[in-house]
């Protein structure tokens, strides 16, 4: 039998940085399913022991790093044949961890002997905005690829999957809020399937000859607006919302205003990432080049949405 091109992992130690996370638990499954041995190295990893139970005994380990400290990333990276970047922050010293701590990642990756390193950036970065998480992510790439120049640099949209933080929440909200404010509505986006990106990433490690050096920019196969996707969140869940469009004069006072209290809406500094939008440039090679069809959000909201319908799986689809 002809060998797969995912056979090129199996027994390859691979250590994912911050991979206790949304995207790290679905990076996880792919890498294992493909014969992988996987590393997961995060501040707390004890937030990915539901990954243990999908891998063969030995299969799994888990360690405990910061990667803003170089000590303790030299001792989660030895013996490594591939390292995953998924560290990252939208408050804090982003510097450290996504600015130039992304290029002192990068840099212990190729010290440990790393064949192949996968850099998650996003869509948006900016080396000229005054948004920190944009910057900073901008100078991260820059830093990674000075530190290893065959690495491959992925830059998301806006990541959706049945475990998220963005399509539960607003699911969520619509079954408490008769009315919900919706911030910058013509801000587009282009939602991309999480284990999409989880096979793109394995598909890059698994070929550093093909993708390394390369920058892709990974987006699904629909733009949407955010009130078009609140709007299609709404008839999934069977239910009549009305939406309050705000100007973005109001959502610019709002953010300013109520942006630093606890569990305010959306800073400013989320309402200028959201008003940029998150849309692929169509300048860099995308998931086909990776090797990945990608899966529009129609194929799965209806049955995630089920959950927030009245009277959940057992009522009838209909305007609550």
């Amino acid at each position: 039998m002809s060998q797969r091109p995912s056979d090129s992992l199996a027994g390859k130690i691979i250590t994912v940085l911050g991979g206790s996370g949304f995207v790290g638990r679905h990076l996880a499954q792919e890498l294992l399913a493909r014969g992988a041995r996987l590393r997961i190295a995060s501040r707390n990893p004890q937030k990915a022991y539901t990954i243990r139970p999908l891998g063969n005994l030995g299969q799994v380990q888990f360690a405990r790093t910061d990667v803003t400290k170089p000590d303790s990333l030299a001792a989660v990276l030895a013996g490594s044949d591939a390292v995953v970047n998924l560290a990252g922050a939208f408050s804090g010293d982003l510097d450290a961890l996504q600015g130039q701590g992304a290029g002192r990642i990068a840099a212990a990756a190729k010290a440990a002997g790393a064949d192949a390193f996968v850099h998650v950036s996003a869509i948006g970065g900016d080396a000229q905005s005054d948004v920190a998480y944009a910057r900073t992510k901008a100078e991260g790439e820059q830093a990674v690829r000075a530190e290893f120049p065959d690495a491959t640099i992925v830059r998301p949209s806006l990541i959706f999957g049945p475990d998220d933080n963005f399509l539960m929440m607003f699911g969520g909200l619509m079954t408490r809020l008769p009315v919900l404010p919706v911030f910058a509505p013509e801000a587009k986006l282009q939602p991309v399937f999480v284990d999409d990106v989880a096979e793109a990433i394995a598909n890059a490690l698994a070929d550093p000859a093909a993708h390394g050096g390369k920058t892709y920019e990974l987006g699904g196969p629909e733009v949407l607006t955010m009130l078009e996707l609140n709007e299609r969140i709404a008839a999934a869940e069977g239910r009549s919302r009305s939406f309050a469009v705000l100007p973005d004069g109001v959502s610019s006072l709002i953010a300013a205003l109520t942006g630093w209290l606890p569990g305010a809406p959306i800073t400013s500094d989320q309402f200028k990432l959201l008003k940029a939008g998150s849309v692929a440039s169509g300048t860099a090679p995308g998931l086909a080049e990776l090797g990945v069809q990608p899966r529009p959000l129609g194929l799965f909201l209806d049955r995630w949405m089920t959950q927030f319908r009245k009277h959940g799986r057992f009522g009838a689809k209909s305007a609550a």
